[in-house]
Parts: C-alpha cells; structure tokens; sequence
C-alpha cells in the first residue's frame, strides 16, 4: 500500500491482507526537501508533514501491530536503508526485521 486515502482508507483491511509491511520512516527534513524539489505544496500538507511524527506515525504504527502482526515489517529509515533492502530482495534473501 502506498499513500493516504485520507478519510476513505481503509488501513486495517490493507493490513490484514498484508504478508510483509515496508515503512518507509524517513526523517521530515528529508520528506520536506523532496515535496520542496518535487512541487508546490498546499499549507495542509506542510501542517501534515510538520506533525506527521507526533500525530499519524503512532496512530499508524497502532495499527501495524493491531491488524498486521503476523506480517513481517521492515522499517527503512534512510534511502540507503531502501537500495540495501531493494538488493537483498533482488538477490532472494530479504533481511530479518
């Protein structure tokens, strides 16, 4: 799954269904400088971005647990984190969460 659907998500049926969950948890100065470089954003988003951490990351994170526990979740907190787990998958020998 990718995305928010905002107020028609349906996150835990997506998570259910899910067999392995991969969180991209990339800082907010690194979120911020890509929406800058890709586009003008709405003041909605900046407020969202802003307090993404504090509000939607626990609230989602709650749900990981609640609806995909038997899931395997890898966490990617760096670019290079993601080209690291991307290869291991390539080569057929994903990482342990």
């Amino acid at each position: 799954m990718d995305g928010d659907l905002g107020s028609y998500d349906v996150i835990d049926v997506r998570l259910h269904a899910a067999d392995a969950i991969v969180f991209l948890d990339f800082s907010p100065f690194r979120c911020a400088w890509r929406a800058i470089r890709r586009s003008p954003e709405r003041a909605d988003f900046w407020k969202w971005l802003l307090l993404y951490r504090r509000r939607s990351r626990p609230v989602l994170r709650q749900a990981v647990a609640a609806h995909a526990g038997d899931a395997e979740l890898y966490v990617l907190p760096t670019p290079r984190a993601v080209r690291r787990f991307t290869a291991k998958i390539a080569s057929g020998m994903p990482d342990s969460p």
